[in-house]
């Protein structure tokens, strides 16, 4: 799966002038984040972090990965209108995991008082790894599905031309011409903004529902400007906000200061370290409103590591999306192997095979947002402690992937120029929009790609591991 860099990689001089032009492309682009140092302030920014070159993807895989998104959009949302089949599936996690049982208690609460919200957004980002089996031909796995706060839809829009321009540098123009257009941050806002105008007030705003600390603003920049162009009104509020702030009316309208919010896209809420007692309270009032959340709290459970354990079982999709028996082979296809860690003889076996033998799986807990996972000895240890407890259901495990690294240049800001061997990560955007038992809108919107070096087991570009890249199709 080479791409064609490998005289490249070996001349230096070559290497340290395109490193110079690339950051200063990145710089021109836009691909910025803040510093850590002042993640709050944009008086002093830097680039996020990226590959020098672009990667090499299988264009049978990655053609795959768009085929299927649509029906992932699908399948999340028969999940989410699905209240039996969360009920069951969360019904041992919730028991010893106390933020996905808060998660379901306000679930709960809304169905029993009625939803109030008729018109549903769901903006996910479905990650895979291109796994080398046994006889080294590559195939397209499916990691997890993100459908909460999918970040970098907005910094990917802009990384290709910075890929492009240091190809063009380096005398690849022909190789240039080949990157693909990428605009995730167009199709996410063109679904934020249907669900703006199915909700059917002209003067409502959106609302962008943020962390308390954000560096990663100029990637949500991009959808809002996306907004502002399409003159919807944009606000940017966090949890203690809705908490002091935030109301509802008699008809379950959502006001902040005042000012009506047709939709509430969430870049925040998805780990236990954003909810205290009042930001939950916050959650509380944002789901019971008639607002369109991006993701309402059940899209959200979707979401989960082990509804994405249950999906393997045999006959759970067909259950979910009976008759589209097209889509579930493509679905299916896309699956590595995935175990419940259940108390009870199964759990029991794939612990004690886990125990034996690490370096065949990953142990996943109900986490989003990358660094969560435990692989090799630290999953032994974890494991052992756990395995008789009813803890170990907090957990799956799901199949290592092997993928074939490759070489490439990491560049970060205030890190030396060292060439790394390699893994990446594909993501696909899916956007859509129901309303009501309609769906009005169900696309694939755009692509992300993420590399780090093989020795980072895990985390992505905001937790500090990843870096972004532009695909180059082999």
């Amino acid at each position: 799966m080479a791409a064609p860099w490998e005289d490249i990689l070996r001349n230096k001089p070559a290497v340290q002038e395109a490193a110079s032009v690339a950051v200063d492309a990145a710089l021109l682009e836009g691909v910025l984040m803040r510093t850590e140092r002042e993640p709050n302030a944009s008086d002093v920014v830097s680039y996020a972090p990226f590959t020098l070159l672009p990667s090499a993807v299988p264009s049978a895989l990655f053609e795959q990965a768009y085929a299927v998104q649509q029906d992932f959009n699908l399948l999340v949302d028969a999940i989410s209108q699905n209240k039996e089949f969360l009920e069951r599936t969360l019904a041992s996690t919730i028991k010893v995991d106390d933020f996905t049982a808060r998660l379901f208690r306000i679930h709960m609460q809304v169905l029993e008082e009625g939803l109030a919200q008729s018109v549903f957004l769901g903006i996910n980002r479905s990650d895979y790894m291109f796994d080398c089996g046994v006889d080294g031909t590559p195939a397209l796995k499916q990691i997890e599905i993100n459908t909460i706060a999918a970040s970098f839809g907005g910094l990917t829009s802009r990384t290709a031309a910075v890929h492009g321009q240091v190809l063009k540098v380096l005398g690849r123009s022909e190789e240039a011409s080949r990157l693909l257009p990428n605009n995730p941050s167009k199709g996410l806002a063109l679904g934020i903004a249907k669900a703006w105008e199915l909700y059917g007030s002209q003067s409502a705003v959106v609302m962008f529902l943020v962390e308390e600390v954000q560096r990663n603003i100029f990637d949500q920049r991009c959808v809002e400007n996306e907004l502002w162009n399409r003159n919807i009104r944009v606000i940017r509020k966090r949890f203690r906000d809705v908490f002091e702030k935030g109301s509802l009316d008699d008809a379950k309208r959502l006001y902040m200061d005042g000012q009506e919010v047709a939709v509430v896209y969430y870049r925040e809420g998805y780990v236990p370290k954003n909810y205290d007692q009042q930001n939950w309270e916050a959650r509380l009032l944002l789901e019971r409103s008639r607002a369109v959340k991006c993701p309402d709290i059940a899209t959200q459970l979707a979401g989960t590591k082990k509804v994405q354990q249950e999906l393997s079982r045999p006959g759970t999709l067909e259950r979910l999306l009976p008759g589209r028996t097209e889509a579930i082979a493509r679905i299916r296809a896309t699956f590595a192997g995935l175990y419940s860690l259940d108390m009870g003889e199964e759990g029991d076996k794939i612990a004690a095979t886990a125990i034996a033998d690490p370096d065949r799986f990953v142990l996943k807990p109900q986490r989003e947002g990358g660094g969560n996972n435990l692989y090799g000895e630290e999953l032994r240890q974890v494991l052992e402690k756990i395995r008789d407890s009813p803890e170990r259901t907090s957990y799956i495990l799901m199949d290592k992937i092997k993928p074939q690294p490759a070489m490439n240049y990491l560049l970060r800001a205030h890190s030396p120029l060292q060439v790394s061997e390699c893994i990446s990560e594909l993501g696909i955007f899916g956007v859509y929009v129901r309303q009501g038992k309609e769906m009005v809108m169900n696309n694939a919107a755009g692509h992300l790609l993420r590399t780090k070096a093989i020795e980072h087991a895990d985390g992505g570009v905001a937790a500090g591991v990843a870096v972004l890249d532009t695909p180059y199709l082999v």
